[in-house]
């Protein structure tokens, strides 16, 4: 097994498997990254392939994934200035390892779905 348990926050802060996992797997991030799958895009046609992120959520989650070395931000002076992220070979990588599971979240849903109707309807007694 993976050494995913710690005995206290020092430890939980230095491990590997947490500190990663914690910065990338959020739901924004995730779909980020995806909507870069076929190469840069400007912060403008990014919103609007995602849609249902804001403008605030969305440039915090670009920073930090550019902190963490998934992507790169590109300044074009112009004019007009323009801005673009692109990912990055780690972020290549990253993609290549989620993507079985998005294609497994898609055939998988509606069995999901029919998990949680039955589990709501069990537990409402």
């Amino acid at each position: 097994m993976l050494p995913i348990g710690v005995e206290n926050k020092g430890q939980a802060l230095n491990c590997p498997i947490r500190s990663v996992l914690a910065n990338v797997t959020g739901k924004w991030r995730v779909i980020i990254i995806l909507a870069l799958e076929d190469g840069p895009k400007r912060f403008g046609a990014m919103k609007r392939c995602i849609g249902d992120i804001t403008q605030r959520v969305l440039t915090e989650n670009l920073r930090s994934l550019q902190r963490d070395g998934y992507l790169t931000r590109t300044v074009d002076p112009g004019p007009p200035v323009a801005v673009s992220y692109e990912l990055t070979p780690l972020g290549q990588r990253f993609l290549e390892m989620i993507k079985p599971l998005v294609f497994w979240s898609n055939d998988h849903m509606e069995q999901v779905r029919r998990a949680r109707m039955e589990y709501d309807r069990t537990e409402r007694r």
